[in-house]
């Protein structure tokens, strides 16, 4: 009998008191592990991510975390072909495995650059600007996000089962919540494996990460307000799970991916012949046989002119006509087999629903020729294109979960857009044309029941990722029957396992509590240059206080020559006085903005490397000939780089006139050098 898969809980492996289930080779029916979960003690395992794994995590800044991330990604690299290997079992071929194995990975890396360009190197992020509450200034208000004391439990589906768990990890662990991978049966001994790698890294605190192989038995029992749950599989699954009474009654955070009709429509202008129709054929071809279209994304239906229907079997046919099934292992295979022979009964009920309400033309539910492999033991399917009636139901309510997909015939725009509709919420959808006014009105009028669009065309296929594939910097999910959530989507997706708490208080208490200057707050002007201060040396609130200095209309009208902004409001009195908000000529914004830089700058070799950047510039108040500028300059946000000898400083600069009033605000951004760098 073969191994039962072990579970990693409590900090240790865990083999199951019970002989469990078996799993099988998707390829060639042989029995692969066995799975239970017999034995795992649910609160205990949820306790014990919530006291060791959340506190360990929470001890580390962001860019801590996402150094890790960052780790765990190259370690997982070194890995690659096992996983590939192990990956053949499912059926997938390489290409299949790598879209898998690679695109995971790629999350990582992703989530642990966009970590260190977009969120602090700190343990509290603070969300949007300062907001004041009163008159005076001394009372403010500000929203804070911190990590939830509680456990991220996700549930994945079979399909990925490596993207699927990391692209889930990726986020809960930049935000400092310790994750329960529970996967899908068929294919959880690949995902055992991926969890055996990151275990045997050593890279991640423990507790950051436990699995369970098998039932969830006991588990939403055990859940409080502060855990997560993230669900991807089909949608009745989802509502039960949405619906379980301690999510219910604890308002546990749920987010699910469930069933989706995606579309793809092909643009009028995308004629036979053209660029356009081409990318539309290959790319169904594509989403029906990359997984065996086994992903939640693939093209289900495909919409096309009703005039060109027939053009489109045709090519698509012959497209697929070409595609050799079989054994993953042997070369020139294309498509591999579905998950489980389970899965294959259930795509063939779907496809007989499919075809009673239209007809088959290209395919065999019961039949196909297969390389290197049994068809019978093997979870094989040919694949199947279909041509429906969009005015039935069964088009837009039933899917086959395989390689799949039925074209339905439009007339216009708007019975397009109505039949988009139909579909009750996907999660992905493509439209091919060349012509941006059918895409705009195409785009805007789905976009309600999608959570991502892609418009393909000549312009951007050499770079588009196709029809599909999540990217980690966009949202995954969709609404209504897609299940109403979102994954991944940049650090919304970190967001999403933070609270978002509103502080109310005066300028010095919310600088303490944000680790950062904010006006209003006590300012600290010492003996010592700021510039002259090294990263460790530097505190928010560090201020210098230059000037002030006489714009003059001999310095207005050097600018403008020096520059050629000889724009009217500097350089001509007559159309200056006619302009309601001058009344008379005024100096440059952006000669204000470099007399405070001569003000503030320290001009000697020192701790300060570079000035790498100007946000927020407003310019508030005219600035005439004779005024005199004075400028405020404050440490507002200190950023260590963790690997670099530098950090980034944020500093708020405040230009003031001769009467106090503001003429100019904004931030400037410098590298500043650690001490211990020597520099």
């Amino acid at each position: 009998m073969t191994v039962p898969l072990r579970s990693h809980v409590l900090g240790d492996w865990h083999t199951p008191t019970a002989e469990g289930r078996p799993l099988f080779d998707a390829v060639t029916g042989e029995e692969v592990a066995r799975i239970s979960s017999d034995g795992v003690d649910f609160g205990a395992t949820l306790d014990y991510g919530r006291r060791a794994g959340g506190p360990a995590l929470r001890e580390l800044t962001f860019h801590q975390r996402a150094a890790l991330l960052k780790a765990l990604g190259q370690h997982l690299r070194e890995h690659r072909d096992e996983l590939y290997a192990v990956s053949a079992r499912t059926g997938a071929t390489l290409g299949d495995s790598k879209f898998d194995v690679d695109g995971g990975i790629g999350v990582l890396l992703a989530y642990a650059s966009k970590a260190k360009r977009e969120l602090p190197n700190d343990t509290v992020h603070v969300d949007g600007d300062v907001e004041p509450l009163g008159r005076g200034g001394t009372f403010l208000g500000q929203h804070v996000c911190t990590p939830l004391h509680g456990v991220a439990v996700q549930v994945n589906a079979f399909n990925f089962p490596v993207w699927g768990p990391l692209e889930k990890l990726a986020p809960a662990f930049l935000a400092g919540v310790p994750s329960l991978i529970k996967p899908a049966s068929p294919t959880a001994f690949l995902t055992a494996r991926l969890v055996e790698l990151i275990v045997d890294s050593g890279l991640l605190p423990a507790g950051a990460l436990q699995f369970v192989a098998g039932g969830v038995g006991d588990l939403f029992d055990h859940l409080t307000g502060q855990d997560l749950v993230s669900f991807t599989g089909s949608a009745s699954t989802a509502q039960t799970l949405r619906t379980h009474p301690a999510i219910v009654r604890n308002a546990v955070r749920f987010t699910a991916e469930a069933d989706s009709l995606n579309l793809s429509a092909l643009g009028p202008d995308a004629t036979p012949g053209t660029d356009e129709f081409d990318l539309f054929v290959n790319g169904l071809v594509a989403e029906m046989t990359v997984k065996a279209g086994q992903k939640c994304t693939a093209i289900r239906r495909a919409f096309v002119p009703e005039q060109h229907v027939d053009a489109v079997v045709e090519a698509v046919s012959a497209e697929l006509a070409e595609i050799t099934i079989g054994n993953p292992a042997s070369e020139g295979v294309r498509m591999g087999a579905l998950a489980s022979l389970d899965q294959r009964e259930e795509v063939r009920r779907s496809i007989k629903a499919l075809a009673d309400a239209g007809r088959i033309v290209f395919g065999d539910p019961d039949r196909v020729d297969v390389l290197d492999a049994d068809p019978d033991r093997g979870a094989f399917i040919s694949p199947m294109l279909l041509v429906g009636d969009p005015e039935r139901a069964e088009p837009h309510e039933v899917e086959a979960f395989g390689p799949v997909s039925t074209l339905l015939p439009y007339s216009s725009t708007a019975q397009l857009i109505d039949y988009a509709a139909r579909g009750q919420g996907s999660l992905a959808g493509s439209i091919v044309t060349a012509d941006t006014a059918f895409a705009r009105e195409v785009v805007l009028g789905v976009a309600p029941w999608h959570g991502r669009l892609l418009v393909l065309n000549s312009r951007d296929a050499k770079e588009s990722t196709g029809h599909g594939s999540p990217m980690p910097q966009l949202v995954h999910g969709g609404p209504g029957r897609a299940g109403g959530g979102e994954e991944m989507g940049g650090i919304r997706g970190v967001l999403h396992h933070m609270q978002r708490t509103a502080i109310q208080a005066d300028p010095d208490t919310l600088a303490a509590i944000t680790g950062r200057w904010v006006a209003g707050a006590e300012r600290h002007e010492t003996d010592v240059h700021p510039f002259r201060k090294h990263l460790e040396e530097l505190k928010p609130g560090d201020t210098l206080v230059a000037g002030p200095r006489t714009v003059t209309q001999a310095d207005v009208e050097h600018f403008a020559e020096f520059t050629g902004d000889t724009f009217y409001a500097h350089m001509d009195a007559e159309a200056a006085a006619a302009n309601p908000l001058f009344g008379e000529r005024v100096a440059h914004g952006y000669l204000i903005v470099s007399f405070a830089a001569g003000l503030f700058v320290d001009p000697a070799p020192g701790p300060v490397l570079a000035n790498f950047g100007v946000d927020n510039l407003r310019f508030l108040t005219p600035v005439k000939f004779g005024d005199e500028l004075t400028v405020t300059l404050t440490c507002k946000q200190l950023t260590p780089r963790e690997s670099a000898g530098y950090g980034e400083v944020r500093w708020d600069a405040d230009v003031t006139r001769q009467d106090g009033q503001s003429v100019a605000r904004y931030d400037v951004l410098t590298l500043v050098a650690k001490k211990e760098s020597g520099k």
